[in-house]
């Protein structure tokens, strides 16, 4: 059923194409014009007798009066404007409500319409705001915590898909990702000049993925981008609403991205074999399928809970020990700020993936055992090195689940009672008394922290850099 504006413009509009004016409706239906006059200005819901008595004078179907559809490209675009001008932000500008009378020509109504529209953009960008953010990776991390991480309908299409190529097991080859590519119409592009902001580029006119000539050692990264380009057209995915959409989408596409580098059943089979042999390691599971460490940690937070009956953590820590991703269904007390978020926090310095930091050598994977106000955790934490900093990469899980992973013969504990500040925020009895006035420091502001997020369709993303990249090479 249409609304009442729409409802208001399609009585109007059938009165007119019957040449009566309001009076003479009036008179055809026993109504006052003043009546009327209020229903086809969407301030009153007409009675349902009264209905299908205006319907019968002007020759129609209630159902005609009652489509959602509005009557001409006229009424669409007034129908717009009130519905612009009913809005929270334009009630807040004090503005009078501009009626588009017959006077107005369309060329008119268009410009004021559009303009509606961009003030709209422009509200929707300036509330992607951190605080914006936290709170959708704060919803986001719930829900996945209560899906175990675990997408079944995604990982039936990722099957299905790697069954179309051939691919069972091992690891996924860069040609066979080129022929997974093109059964959904893309060609993988790989190319200089990508946009600063964005991994990846898909024009969707011509059917092409660009993506890097060169990636990390192994081309990982490549395979995986590729993947996601592949995900996001069989997923259907359309350009973001907002962040949190934006979220949902990335996670969608990096799972169906893991799925085809990681099967299903060939994962399984392998982690069923190693829990058997209570010799569960990360690094076995990377290697097996030619994947990074922290692809095969998330991987296995996706499988470890549904399949194996393990509940674990995953953390990616950076250097300086803020979060840069987590996950928990096993009861560890990460970090949060006010709003539940755990992303930018700092973790506990007696936790894993800080300790891994302090080794000499972190050729190999550190070991150790955490005691914590929820439990004690058994944590594997492998570190590594990025682009701009160090990082960590922990998979955890409760005492009781460590028999099942090497590494549980460590002698390594460590105490934390965070989020106790007396544990390891607080300084020792007398520091802070000691250099009250006597310190000063220059500190190393995270500044994506603080900062509005980059204005774009796609968050991070310049549009006209995009843009500009798209139709440069639209002409190869």
């Amino acid at each position: 059923m249409a609304d009442l504006s729409t409802l208001g413009h399609r009585i109007r509009h059938f009165r007119t194409r019957a040449g009566l004016t309001l009076e003479e409706l009036g008179d055809l239906t026993g109504t006052a014009p003043s009546q009327l006059s209020m229903v086809e200005n969407g301030r009153r819901e007409p009675r349902l007798s009264l209905l299908e008595a205006i319907a019968a004078a002007l020759k129609v179907t209630a159902a005609d009066l009652l489509s959602a559809e509005p009557p001409s490209p006229r009424a669409s675009l007034e129908i717009e404007l009130e519905r612009a001008q009913a809005s929270p932000a334009y009630r807040e500008l004090g503005l009078p409500l501009l009626r588009p009378g017959r006077g107005m020509s369309d060329s008119v109504l268009k410009t004021i319409v559009g303009l509606h529209r961009e003030l709209d953009r422009r509200a929707r960008l300036a509330i992607a705001t951190p605080e914006e953010a936290r709170r959708a990776n704060t919803q986001h991390r719930s829900r996945m915590r209560e899906l175990n991480n675990y997408l079944p309908e995604i990982e039936v299409i990722a099957e299905q898909a790697t069954r179309a190529v051939g691919h069972t097991t091992g690891a996924l080859t860069h040609r066979t990702v080129a022929e997974l590519a093109g059964r959904v119409g893309l060609t993988i592009v790989h190319t200089d000049g990508l946009p600063h902001s964005a991994r990846a580029v898909v024009d969707l006119e011509r059917g092409r993925v660009y993506i890097p000539p060169a990636s990390i050692p192994g081309g990982h990264g490549l395979r995986s981008l590729a993947l996601q380009a592949v995900a996001n057209r069989m997923l259907a995915h359309a350009a973001p609403v907002d962040y949190a959409d934006f979220l949902r989408q990335r996670l969608e596409a990096s799972y169906f991205a893991a799925g085809c580098l990681m099967p299903r059943a060939a994962s399984l089979e392998f982690l069923e074999r190693a829990k058997r042999e209570r010799n569960i390691a990360i690094e076995d599971f990377r290697d097996t399928f030619g994947v990074t460490h922290e692809s095969a940690t998330l991987r296995f937070t996706n499988l470890a809970t549904h399949h194996l009956g393990i509940t674990l953590h995953y953390l990616r820590v950076d250097g300086d020990g803020s979060v840069v991703g987590a996950y928990e269904n096993d009861g560890l007390p990460l970090p949060q700020d006010a709003t539940g978020s755990t992303e930018g926090e700092v973790v506990c310095r007696h936790w894993s993936a800080r300790r891994a930091f302090a080794r000499s050598t972190r050729a190999s994977e550190h070991y150790q055992y955490t005691d914590t106000p929820a439990g004690t955790f058994f944590e594997s934490t492998q570190t590594g090195t990025g682009a701009m900093a160090e990082f960590s990469i922990t998979l955890g899980v409760p005492y009781a689940a460590s028999k099942w992973f090497r590494g549980r013969e460590s002698q390594t504990r460590e105490v934390s009672t965070c989020p106790d500040v007396r544990c390891c925020r607080r300084p020792d009895d007398g520091l802070a008394e000691r250099w009250k006035g006597e310190a000063w420091a220059s500190p190393r502001v995270r500044s994506h922290l603080f900062a509005p997020l980059p204005q774009g369709t796609y968050p991070g993303v310049d549009d006209r850099e995009l843009f500009e990249f798209l139709e440069s090479h639209a002409r190869d």
